[in-house]
């Protein structure tokens, strides 16, 4: 075993298993906070593991800081391996209330710190760290600062495991109901798939008001399929089992050996000026998981502004790149500053790397949707080579067809309404009122427009 004594920012729970492989699990044990203190809550024990690198570990939180005249005040989350602070390293900055981690973000630090993670060693890595605040107002002269009460960890990572996005597939679940697919009758089931964690699974959803179950292979025939009769977050068969939800973005997660299941809000979007006003004018630009690479990706229309990353529509915890390394952070100053074009904007959550390129975004365009090109077409994401979707295009009676970047420019549709896409001159495909999830396979010319009823 090796002891270090190194800082805690990673104060979060194992909420649920993302996708991505990992290196160790990490233990955490905390103090109670004195003096300025953090006021997020708190575990003596949390255990990290790096398969869940996507999801938001903490938010870590605190009261405003009393100078004694107002003023503009700056946080900054410092972290410690000495325990001291004399080997201080900044973490994160910000002018608000609270800071986010990823886990993946935290085990990035964890592992500069030292915790190496030697899979021929028989014994996990463990030790101490650290984690405080620092507060300084940006108008008052003189070196004022105060700072809050460190809270100290311990730390076990356990050896086992490697970070990266290889290895995940598609397991033989899905999500299937009035809030998915209409039970089956407009379209596949939702995609559940493996993660690092054994006996674990996990899909990324859009749903809409109604109701769900999971079943295997799409068939209701396997006699296996799955809901919770007692709304006690564990999977079971009794004949009224059907789970109640509500339209939005849902990750799920099942753990396939003890049935037990979360479902939880989760969205990572664009916001900013260069899409929404900041928010003002309209949801974010919604990203869609990528199993073959473990990253998240839209793709979206923006004009000349400033951007950023946020999750669940909500500030906190939002995401921009101060330095413009292509590195994900936190920092007060950190919007993205794009042109105006159409990009793919592809994000690991693992180590917080970000691409934004210059990329064709095809949309929907027809009386069916934007009465043919009076507004910016229904954005669908490049989400593998070839491979378009998105969900939900809230589309009305009448007429659509797919192109790219609202251009008239190989534009398609299918004149022999055979589910191939053609560039024949009469390809107009008929749709009704309703929400659409859509799926353009450029390597076949194969698409689906499934209707959620």
């Amino acid at each position: 075993m090796k002891k270090l004594s190194i800082l805690g920012l990673f104060i979060f729970a194992l909420i649920s298993f993302n996708s991505c492989e990992t290196e160790d699990d990490v233990v955490f044990t905390t103090q109670e906070p004195v003096g300025f203190e953090f006021t997020n809550s708190t575990l003596d024990n949390y255990i990290l593991a790096t398969e869940t690198s996507g999801n938001l570990g903490e938010r870590f939180t605190w009261e405003n800081v009393d100078f004694g005249t107002p003023t503009n005040t700056t946080y900054e989350l410092q972290s410690s391996v000495s325990g001291d602070f004399t080997d201080m390293n900044v973490v994160s900055t910000t002018p608000s209330n609270e800071i986010a981690m990823t886990i993946g973000q935290m085990m990035t630090v964890a592992m500069e710190a030292g915790l190496d993670n030697d899979p021929d060693s028989p014994a996990p890595n463990a030790g101490a760290f650290s984690v405080r605040l620092r507060a300084y107002p940006g108008d008052i002269g003189g070196g004022t600062e105060a700072f809050s009460n460190v809270l100290l960890l311990n730390v076990e990572l356990l050896e086992g495991s490697s970070t990266g996005g290889g290895g995940i597939t598609p397991a033989s679940w899905g999500v299937v109901g009035s809030g998915y697919n209409d039970w089956g009758g407009a379209g596949p089931d939702g995609t559940f798939y493996s993660t690092m964690t054994p006996d674990e699974i996990v899909t990324y959803v859009t749903l809409v008001d109604g109701q769900i179950k999971f079943r295997e292979n799409d068939d209701w025939g396997s006699g296996t399929e799955l809901g919770d009769a007692n709304n006690d977050g564990v999977l079971d068969q009794d004949p009224d089992n059907n789970i109640n939800v509500t339209s939005g973005n849902y990750k799920i997660t099942i753990n396939t050996s003890t049935n037990a299941y979360t479902i939880e809000e989760f969205s990572w979007g664009i916001v900013g000026s260069a899409w929404n006003d900041w928010g003002n004018a309209g949801p974010d630009a919604k990203t869609y998981y990528d199993y073959t690479t473990d990253t998240f990706k839209v793709g979206v229309k923006l004009i000349d502004g400033d951007m950023k990353l946020r999750f669940n529509n909500s500030w906190g915890g939002d995401y921009g790149d101060g330095n413009g390394d292509g590195i994900l952070d936190q920092d007060a100053e950190n919007d993205i500053a794009v042109t105006a074009g159409h990009y793919l904007l592809t994000v690991n959550f693992n180590d917080l790397s970000y691409s934004l390129e210059a990329a064709d975004v095809y949309g929907v365009v027809g009386s069916g949707y934007n009465d043919w090109g009076a507004t910016d077409d229904f954005a669908l994401t490049e989400i593998q080579e070839n491979v378009y979707v998105g969900d939900l295009a809230p589309l009305i009676d009448g007429q659509i067809k797919f192109r790219p970047n609202n251009t008239w420019t190989n534009d398609y549709g299918d004149a022999g309404l055979d589910g191939f896409l053609d560039q024949d001159p009469d390809n107009n495909i008929d749709v009704t009122t309703g929400n659409y999830r859509i799926r353009l396979d450029f390597n076949d010319n194969s698409y689906l427009l499934n209707k959620i009823n």
